[in-house]
């Protein structure tokens, strides 16, 4: 492990495009923010203080009969305070504007640091508090917490520095096992849940509406320990059946103040350094905690952590602080800018955040669809290849790469998966284990496991997407090709020839729409197997290999159900009913990824089809539905159509205050949806502007649009082919939508 600090950065932003702020206002209705940087997550909390639940990147705990799971690691973020031994402590205080007054905090999106201020009021005495907490994005095995008190008073006041040891997360289930005869509301799935007192819905205000589900799996802690003399911790544990990690702490007093007493509380929930300082009414002290975490495959234990901790504590808060300015400075060169529209602009900002501080560069770790969170139990989907992959790829290619990288780490446990299946190749999983990529699907979601198979097109689209922008032939050869060909060789396996209909089918899948299960030829996942079977063939002619000429025949011959009566596609074999009528996902066959070539006619139908159950009720569509309308309005050159999903996606039912956390739907609280928010992402990056990435480059495939008020859209240093550019969307003399590349 290595301390990197980086040159200060002069002037960090702090406009309002970056800022999102809490008022007391804000109490009753919190949900929290996450500071994390790819590898080390943690959640904000209304007083600062507060030990929070956090977690490190694919480290998963296997629980007996249960799926894999993000193991909890010991919780470092918090500090406790209080006035007097008859004072309350801190965190333990009511969360009541009369205790915390004058009360603001500030997630500040550029810098990634949060910012807590207050004054404290507890039995007469009153104490000026401000904390700022990070994720080091320099550093990424370190975060610190800066804890500032200035007392009203004369006195001694406590303070303690806690490692959390969370217990044993109880009730565990047999999710692996729990049958559901239809899924989450089968019978005995429903009753095993009652009979532990759970039910699935949300506690407001910041529950999951599964968190009955989706709870977090447990790290055992091996050995811990402390030294009171140089304010230290360490500990070394291990996830369930998991991976070792380690973590430690240093404490860093103010200046010339030397504590009355010290002392090392260890008990199984606690490992803390508790003391009392004097204080002199006025002055100003800043206790700071550098903490340092590791886990196996990144990093060492806990005594290496230690040093680290140790050494960030002698360059200080300040020069780390910088490092952490100057590090988010460089990733925010890539941004996107809006002109004329700044809650959108902010909601750009806060979805490329989360995005940013959930994604690893350079790594080969899967990324779960709710980041480095519980929600989804951070399994891995298609969202992973076609919506949070796309969204970074122009932008940030490095975390782009991880993406892809993960699924060639993986491939054996895929190739295995479809041996035992019967069939050829590889067949990836519905939810992967971010760390090994097996099947980790609850028993109760079985049928998506073995029937929605489009996530194995996804894939190989993602890593021909790679290639195209980037043109690294090595990487090709070596890492994405192996990926493509097992993939075209497991839909070889899996398609049928109908010799009476001359043609090939993909019979008995769960369709993009999941409802549907035990469905022949599913439109979007036949569109995405041909369009994968025709990238192979491409590739292997890239890499010098031999294509099975299957593969093309396959391709040419697969049914795409369609109506020639409607002119419009059908969303899979029409001797199939409707459970409700207007059910479609048409708009997704005009997601970038796929981008199913069809005439304007079509194109205009399809459409047509995909909004008139949402424009006849006025019901807001889930985050993965706004984000294929919008684009899918964009290509049709709908400025209104596209206005409106644009509107829909950053509207506050979508984005939990007061941190914009975006949710899956309106009305839940499962929030960390990274997959809306790279759908928002995409709807600006290839919707508005038209682009495509093709073989041919970045394509101006449509002519670009821009929502109602909005003056320009701009891609800040896009890279494609090792080049960089700015890409605008601006409105010319005569108002139309323009689309202009600045090379840089």
């Amino acid at each position: 492990m290595a301390l990197i600090f980086l040159a200060p950065v002069a002037g960090a932003a702090t406009d309002s495009r970056f800022l999102l702020t809490a008022t007391a206002k804000d109490f009753a209705a919190y949900f929290p923010g996450e500071l994390a940087n790819g590898y080390v997550s943690t959640f904000t909390s209304p007083r600062g203080t507060e030990g929070n639940l956090s977690y490190l990147v694919a480290f998963m705990d296997y629980g007996k009969d249960d799926i894999a799971r993000p193991a909890a690691i010991p919780g470092w973020s918090g500090i406790d305070y209080r006035a007097s031994p008859s004072g309350t402590w801190l965190n333990l205080a009511p969360l009541e504007a009369s205790i915390f007054r004058d009360y603001r905090q500030t997630l500040n999106l550029h810098d990634a640091t949060l910012t807590t201020s207050y004054d404290y009021a507890d039995h007469g005495k009153t104490t000026r508090v401000r904390v700022m907490e990070f994720t080091s994005e320099a550093s990424p095995h370190l975060a610190a917490i800066r804890f500032t008190i200035t007392p009203d008073f004369d006195g001694v006041v406590e303070l303690s520095f806690p490692l959390v040891l969370w217990a044993p997360y109880q009730p565990r289930l047999a999710l692996a096992k729990l049958p559901g005869d239809t899924g989450l509301t089968g019978d005995r799935f429903r009753q095993a849940l009652h009979a532990h007192g759970l039910a699935l819905k949300p506690e407001p205000p910041a529950t999951p509406d599964r968190a009955a589900i989706w709870y977090h799996g447990d790290t055992r802690v091996l050995d811990a320990g402390g030294d009171i003399v140089n304010l230290t911790m360490q500990l070394d544990g291990q996830a369930t059946n998991g991976l070792r990690m380690g973590e430690a702490a240093a404490v860093q007093l103010p200046s010339g103040v030397r504590p009355i007493e010290v002392k090392l509380d260890h008990t199984d929930y606690r490992l803390a350094l508790d003391m009392r300082v004097k204080v002199e009414k006025g002055r100003t002290y800043d206790f700071t905690k550098y903490v340092a975490v590791s886990r196996a495959g990144w990093g060492d234990d806990g005594k290496a952590d230690l040093s680290l901790a140790e050494a960030a504590r002698s360059h200080g808060f300040t020069v780390m602080l910088d490092a952490q300015r100057a590090a988010w400075t460089k990733l925010w060169r890539s941004d996107i800018r809006i002109d004329g529209d700044p809650q959108a602009q902010l909601a750009v900002h806060s979805d490329l955040y989360y995005l940013l501080a959930n994604v690893t560069p350079d790594m080969a770790w899967g990324v779960g669809a709710c980041g480095m969170t519980t929600d989804y139990a951070g399994h891995v989907f298609w969202d992973s290849d076609s919506w949070i992959f796309p969204a970074l790829l122009l932008l940030h290619p490095q975390r782009a790469q991880t993406i892809v990288m993960f699924r060639d780490r993986t491939l054996s446990a895929a190739e295995k998966r479809s041996h035992v299946a019967g069939f050829a190749g590889a067949k990836f999983p519905w939810e992967a284990d971010p760390q090994n990529g097996t099947e980790q699907v609850m028993y109760a979601a079985h049928r998506l496991s073995v029937g929605e198979i489009h996530v194995n097109a996804d894939i190989a689209i993602a890593q021909w997407q790679y290639w195209l922008a980037t043109r690294d032939l090595p990487w090709l050869r070596q890492d994405g090709w192996p990926v493509i060909r097992d993939i075209a060789e497991f839909w070889t396996s899996r398609a049928v020839y109908d010799k009476l209909k001359r043609r090939y089918e993909i019979r008995d899948v769960v369709s993009l729409m999941e409802p549907y299960a035990h469905v022949d030829d599913d439109t979007f996942t036949n569109a995405a197997a041909a369009k994968a079977l025709r990238i192979a063939i491409e590739a292997a002619s890239v890499v010098g290999a031999k294509p099975d000429p299957r593969w093309a025949a396959i391709a040419a011959k697969l049914d795409i159900p369609f109506s020639k009566t409607g002119q419009h596609h059908l969303d899979f074999n029409p001797d199939v009913p409707l459970h409700n009528p207007g059910d479609n996902d048409l708009a997704f066959l005009m997601f970038p990824s796929l981008d199913l070539a069809m005439s304007p006619a079509v194109r205009r139908n399809d459409y047509a089809i995909a909004t008139a159950p949402l424009r006849q009720s006025g019901r807001t569509p889930s985050t993965m539905g706004l984000a294929p309308l919008t684009i899918a309005a964009a290509t049709l050159g709908d400025s209104s159509g596209a206005t409106h999903w644009l509107e829909d996606n950053i509207s506050a039912n979508m984005l939990k205050p007061p941190f914009n956390v975006r949710t899956e739907t309106p009305s839940n609280n499962t929030g960390y949806f990274l997959t809306g928010s790279a759908g928002f992402i995409q709807s600006l990056v290839y919707g508005l502007t038209g682009l495509r990435v093709e073989k041919a480059g970045l394509v101006e495939a449509y002519p670009p649009v821009l929502p109602t008020g909005w003056k320009s859209l701009t891609l800040s240093n896009v890279t494609f082919l090792g080049k960089h550019y700015d890409i605008t969307v601006y409105r010319d003399a005569s108002g139309k939508p323009r689309l202009r590349r600045t090379s840089l």
